[in-house]
């Protein structure tokens, strides 16, 4: 694998192209901050750069570029692949009417005997994400490994943007395919927030949207957890995740917020928060999440004796509360992975 990293900006455009090189790219990620990327020309100006790579990428709450954390710009990482090739898929949300049947028709158009990895980028604030990861999984034989994640607006919860070979739109979810014998990834996820406050159970919701905790409605008992926060929400409801397990014996799995709706009390998270599961609230301090970056980057570790190329998502609520401290997670990733690695991500 080849690489190169480049950025944009309103007053200079693409710079640090390498254009001896451009044509050869295979696969170009790229990140941005909205309204960067409805600036015109700019996706265009991309797609002359390298004319025969499939770009790929989302909008963001922050894009990494290496060690670096921007906004208002976009960062682009374009790669190489020896014996390895790319295809990308794209769909509407509302072209289906579940979001499960839209991922299983995107892993069906990217099933072939070479594919290894499926790479995900969809809207971050229309989509459930549990049950797209289950369309893709319903089709996906095993071993095919699938890493992702959910386009960001800042701390806006506006409008989210996904580019998959295309200008970027809304409503767009996006994969990637990675095929060749020759490929191997890895991924890591960890966490780092603790759980306080009583474990509760879920006593009404519907897929990702939670009515009532212990029969009480949800965004009041939430709303008295956060005090001074609850009237920031739902840009502050990102500090505080919730976890939710199917019972004592269960691994909690996060769960964050993207909306509350307060005519129904109800809260919206980014994945399914089933009926009769029991949940509690989080937080979190700095070193834990720095610590938690870097677990896992290791457990995503393969020795490599050349470059290759690290893809990290991280939650916008982590932003809010590791402040500038924010690129020590993507210093730790570095430190852990060695001088190797091209960082890129979201």
């Amino acid at each position: 694998m080849k690489s190169e990293q480049i950025r944009w900006s309103k007053v200079s455009g693409w710079v640090g192209i390498d254009q001896s090189s451009a044509a050869t790219r295979d696969l170009v990620l790229v990140f941005i901050d909205h309204p960067t990327c409805l600036s015109e020309g700019w996706f265009s100006d991309l797609r002359s750069i390298y004319p025969n790579a499939v770009i790929a990428g989302v909008s963001t709450s922050g894009s990494f570029l290496d060690t670096l954390i921007s906004d208002n710009d976009a960062v682009a990482t374009a790669v190489s692949f020896e014996r390895s090739r790319v295809q990308c898929a794209s769909r509407n949300i509302g072209d289906f009417e579940d979001v499960r049947v839209l991922g299983a028709d995107l892993a069906q158009e990217l099933m072939g005997d070479d594919l290894r990895h499926v790479l995900i980028f969809s809207d971050g604030l229309r989509v459930n994400g549990s049950d797209l990861a289950r369309g893709f999984s319903d089709v996906l034989p095993e071993g095919i490994t699938i890493t992702g994640g959910l386009a960001g607006d800042g701390t806006r919860f506006g409008t989210t943007y996904v580019i998959g070979n295309a200008p970027a739109s809304t409503g767009t979810i996006a994969a990637v395919g990675f095929y060749g014998e020759s490929i191997v990834a890895k991924s890591g996820c960890f966490a780092g927030w603790e759980e306080f406050g009583p474990e509760r159970v879920i006593t009404r919701s519907h897929a990702n949207v939670l009515y009532a905790i212990d029969n009480r409605p949800a965004l009041d008992l939430y709303k008295s957890y956060l005090g001074d926060f609850a009237s920031d929400l739902p840009r502050s409801g990102l500090r505080f995740p919730m976890s939710v397990r199917e019972n004592t014996d269960s691994t909690p799995i996060i769960r964050t917020l993207l909306a509350v709706d307060e005519g129904e009390q109800s809260l919206t998270f980014a994945g399914d928060v089933p009926q009769g599961y029991l949940c509690r609230l989080l937080k979190t301090n700095m070193d834990l999440l720095i610590d938690n970056a870097g677990l896992a980057a290791e457990s995503s570790k393969h020795e490599y004796s050349e470059e290759f190329l690290v893809i990290a998502v991280s939650c916008v609520g982590r932003r809010l509360v590791l402040g500038q401290l924010c690129e020590e997670e993507l210093e730790i990733i570095r430190e852990t992975l060695g001088d190797k690695a091209v960082i890129t991500g979201f």
